[in-house]
């Protein structure tokens, strides 16, 4: 069935469709308008009401528009498609298994994807964002930038390539994290994080990837900012340029291909205590 320049409002005004295609379609303030349904296809409409994809199966939006007011409009739903899109409203795809976001900007990303699975981003970008990724897993980025804090925290089995992250805390309690080219400025990244990968990625911020169960450096650079680094980490990896200071890692072998302006190993040093600090 296909809907064409109509307009709905009210309290679900397309509840539980299915085979559903909406053509210039307005969907004005009210609340669950596609709540409970299946196979929905929208393109270029627009969406003003709350809670308008819930608990929907297989749907996609390309071209659409979601205003201020739509907040919470995606959630507890799987396999959807967001291409080519404007987003204004916050607090969207929660609880949510199978997303797939395409050249789409989020101006207003509070509280964007949290608890869910199977995420593929591709030239996207988030603004406002903090806690972005939270609880969330199975998550591959491309051509993405991020200006928010607290991303990532306890997400799991995260792919990210060509990224600006501008995040204080990020990557607190992640699980399997692997970063390519990417630049990642903020304080206090990664701490508590197990098996997290950066490869010919740029740092800035201080005491950042402390605490941290299996890290591994493939041809990064630490910006003069960057100081108090590895504290209490398993490190592998090589750096090139200078570092300002490494604080009490814990194990490993760290090879810089420049100098160190200054190693802390302190009485506060954590078994074993063995790892290797090594100007190239």
């Amino acid at each position: 069935m296909e809907i064409r320049n109509q307009e709905f409002g009210g309290e679900r005004p397309l509840y539980a469709s299915h085979g559903l295609k909406l053509v210039n379609v307005t969907i004005h303030p009210g609340e669950s308008s596609i709540k409970e349904s299946s196979d929905i296809e929208a393109v270029d409409c627009t969406f003003e009401g709350k809670y308008v994809f819930w608990e929907t199966d297989n749907f996609t939006v390309t071209n659409c528009y979601f205003a201020e007011s739509a907040r919470s409009s995606l959630w507890y739903s799987r396999n959807c498609r967001m291409i080519d899109c404007k987003v204004d409203a916050p607090k969207l795809f929660r609880r949510m298994d199978g997303i797939y976001v395409e050249n789409t900007d989020f101006p207003n990303g509070e509280q964007f994807l949290w608890d869910c699975r199977n995420i593929v981003l591709k030239n996207v970008s988030i603004d406002n964002c903090d806690y972005v990724f939270m609880h969330s897993e199975n998550i591959e980025i491309e051509n993405y930038r991020q200006e928010g804090n607290y991303g990532f925290q306890y997400a799991k089995n995260v792919v990210i390539r060509n990224a600006v992250i501008n995040s204080k805390d990020a990557f607190w309690e992640s699980e399997n994290v692997t970063i390519y080219d990417s630049e990642i400025n903020g304080e206090y990244l990664g701490w508590y994080g197990k098996n997290l990968k950066f490869v010919r990625c740029k740092f800035s911020g201080e005491q950042l990837l402390c605490y941290v169960d299996g890290l591994i450096l493939e041809d990064c650079t630490f910006a003069e900012d960057a100081n108090l680094l590895f504290e209490y980490s398993k490190v592998e990896g090589t750096i090139k340029g200078n570092v300002t200071s490494i604080k009490n890692p814990t194990s490993g072998h760290i090879r810089i291909e420049g100098k160190v302006g200054e190693i802390i190993i302190d009485e506060n040093l954590k078994a074993p205590g063995d790892c290797i600090i090594e100007e190239l």
